[in-house]
């Protein structure tokens, strides 16, 4: 290990003990907007859906923790004895999404999800892993959760991220997002303006048309067959970054490109709630919709239009529950998506296809023509294989979702108060 990585780890470590000490062991004091109540208000049937989802995350995650970090997933499998699940591999980037939403329940939930440790403790173990990465998204995930989180500047993980955006390198959208959202999250720690710039200007590089992003920035990185397509997520976390940034610097334009991709991906919604998987973002329209992720049925489009909402733009809490009912009632089987029990939420529900073969087929297809339907897709790769895997991020994104109301207004509050550099 380098002495400056050393020390920088020291420095970390005592910074996270002073922000540490300072805050109340009882948890972030009652917000403002209690997305729940709001959704309570608005279907009292998903309100008790999302409790209950809530619940399950409170029992899966400590299933996911190996004792240092989160691990990649938990996943069904088989043996002499039956089945049971078995934990995968580790993730900082799925670690740094759930301190996020971890950090806004209680101190006897946190500690009972990291085995009577802190959120603090992940944080600095995450944050000495990524100034050892290569892996930018990893890299802005822990940046964004350390500042939001504990009030700290991990100067050797945004000076990783500036290097990285000022290379020109290419960058996908959804990194470039987390890039944003980190830099906002330390805009009162620390001058981040450069890197709020940059990851801007590389989000509005990555729509090629219609309101929705791609998946690359710039757009080309993905070749001439897939350049068009954007995936989910690739809509989601722009969104969220864009309306932070509305609501940290009033950028009217931010909150607009924000609004109308929201708009577009809600009006492509499925008729049971699904939220599609792949677009055609030069026409804004879905090129193949399978597979469907619980995920972001429950967790990220709730946690990007709430957040749109709470910065001021339109409310789509319709379209949220439809998205939470999919979660009980999705035509594609019969077979149940939420095993309380096994604290699990399973994956997705996916196609019977060998090797992704009709996402490729309709990503190829469309970029020659852009109304390309796989024929008979439905009939001859019927999506109903649930994937019986469950990651910890995904139980994170939904704390995040539903128990962060107000995160999105303090970041247009005094950016002065409480900091601490490095």
């Amino acid at each position: 290990m380098s002495i400056d990585i050393a020390k920088s780890q020291l420095q970390i470590r005592a910074a996270f003990e002073a922000a540490t000490s300072s805050r109340s062991v009882e948890g972030p004091a009652p917000l403002s907007k209690d997305r729940l109540a709001l959704l309570a208000a608005v279907s009292p049937s998903s309100r008790s859906l999302v409790d209950r989802l809530l619940l399950v995350a409170g029992h899966g995650l400590p299933r996911m923790y190996d004792g240092d970090l989160f691990a990649h997933t938990l996943r069904a499998v088989e043996t002499k004895d039956g089945w049971t699940e078995r934990r995968e591999g580790v993730s900082l980037r799925y670690t740094a999404m759930t301190a996020l939403g971890l950090a806004h329940t209680d101190t006897a939930t946190q500690m009972h999800a990291l085995e009577g440790g802190t959120i603090a403790e992940l944080l600095q173990r995450a944050a000495a892993s990524a100034e050892q990465s290569a892996d930018i998204g990893a890299i802005a995930l822990t940046a964004w959760a350390i500042a939001e989180v504990t009030g700290v500047f991990a100067a050797p993980l945004y000076t990783a991220l500036s290097r990285h955006l000022a290379s020109g390198t290419p960058i996908s959208t959804v990194e470039c997002a987390w890039c944003l959202s980190a830099a906002l999250a330390a805009r009162g720690l620390a001058d981040t303006s450069r890197l709020i710039e940059a990851a801007r200007a590389g989000l509005f590089s990555a729509r090629l048309g219609s309101p929705l992003f791609g998946h690359w920035v710039p757009a080309s990185a993905s070749g001439r067959l897939r350049s068009h397509i954007g995936c989910f997520a690739d809509q989601v976390y722009p969104i969220q970054a864009l309306s932070r940034l509305h609501a940290s610097l009033g950028d009217v334009e931010a909150l607009t490109a924000a609004e109308v991709c929201a708009e577009r991906i809600c009006a492509l919604q499925g008729s049971s709630g699904q939220w599609w998987w792949h677009y055609d973002v030069r026409h804004g329209t879905v090129a193949e919709g399978y597979p469907v992720y619980s995920v972001h049925q429950h967790a990220m489009a709730p946690m990007a239009l709430l957040e749109l909402r709470e910065a001021g733009g339109r409310d789509f809490f319709n379209c949220i529950t439809n998205g939470l009912r999919w979660l009980d009632d999705h035509p594609e089987t019969r077979d149940v998506l939420i095993v309380p029990d096994k604290g699990v939420v399973w994956r997705k529900v996916a196609r019977r296809e060998p090797n992704k073969f009709v996402r490729k087929a309709a990503a190829a297809g469309t970029a020659l023509w852009s109304s390309f339907k796989l024929p008979a897709a439905n009939v001859l790769f019927p999506p109903r294989r649930i994937d019986r895997e469950c990651r910890p991020y995904e139980f994170g994104l939904m704390l995040y979702a539903w128990l962060s109301g107000g995160t999105v207004t303090k970041l247009g509050d005094n950016r002065d108060a409480n900091t601490t550099r490095l």
